[in-house]
């Protein structure tokens, strides 16, 4: 089962990677973001997020690769009063995505692989594979909407150590919105229904240009299972405020 995140991530990456080998021209849009917090005094800690977004324009295929992460670090006192760190948040996640192009404009057919390492979270591991349909949904000079829909499969740990597995059907929606020429608007929203729980994960941003190359992004993100250990919340959520540069 260890080996399913780089199986799942290397068949979604097969259809980019066999047509990169033939062109020497391929568009790529890249954006990496940082965000870091430290505060010192009475209370002492450290927290960095960050993520790198890199899609690919073909002919035939659109394909997009994230990899993100979320660390946090307090300082805390023990029994005696000695100051040590405590790692109070590690999270982690790699996805690809390879969309094949249709006639029609906007209408496209993809293959998704994601996986996320959760040290804290209700799952410990999460790892999906989903096929579907996209399509244009809404679009207009300033606004556009996006949204697929196709079977999945899912495999995890939870917190407890307990394996779970089982097909799901996912929904995902993306809407994006030029408030100005120096600011956008952007609402992500993804679900995966199973059997047993209920996976979905939304995330809100405030995108302002700096200059040509850097953004500051003010982001609002939750992630929810129906289905969580007695010990755990459903919905875990992270408010961040990040520099992003784009080439």
């Amino acid at each position: 089962m260890k080996l399913l995140p780089l199986i799942a991530l290397a068949v979604a990456c097969a259809p980019a990677l066999a047509l990169a080998s033939d062109r020497i021209d391929d568009s790529w849009h890249t954006s990496a973001e940082l965000g870091a917090i430290s505060t010192s005094g009475n209370t002492a800690g450290t927290s960095v997020s960050g993520k790198i977004d890199a899609r690919q324009e073909l002919d035939d295929w659109s394909n997009q690769y994230i990899v993100a992460g979320h660390f946090k670090e307090d300082e805390v006192n023990d029994s005696e009063g000695k100051r040590s760190s405590e790692r109070s948040a590690e999270r982690y996640s790699l996805s690809a995505k390879a969309a094949y192009k249709l006639v029609k404009d906007n209408e496209k057919l993809f293959v998704l692989a994601a996986h996320v390492g959760d040290k804290f979270g209700a799952y410990s591991s999460y790892t999906t594979m989903a096929v579907g349909r996209s399509t244009r949904w809404y679009s207009s000079p300033a606004a556009s909407v996006d949204v697929e829909i196709g079977p999945g499969y899912f495999s995890g740990e939870r917190a407890t150590g307990e394996p779970e597995s089982g097909f799901t059907v996912r929904g995902a929606a993306a809407m994006r919105w030029q408030v100005s020429q120096s600011a956008q608007f952007s609402q992500v929203v993804s679900v995966e229904r199973g059997t047993s729980n209920v996976h979905s994960i939304a995330e809100a941003a405030l995108s302002t240009k700096i200059n040509g190359t850097m953004q500051m992004k003010a982001a609002f993100s939750a992630r929810n299972d129906t289905n969580v250990p007695a010990d755990k919340k459903n919905t875990d959520t992270q408010t961040s405020l990040t520099l992003v540069y784009s080439f």
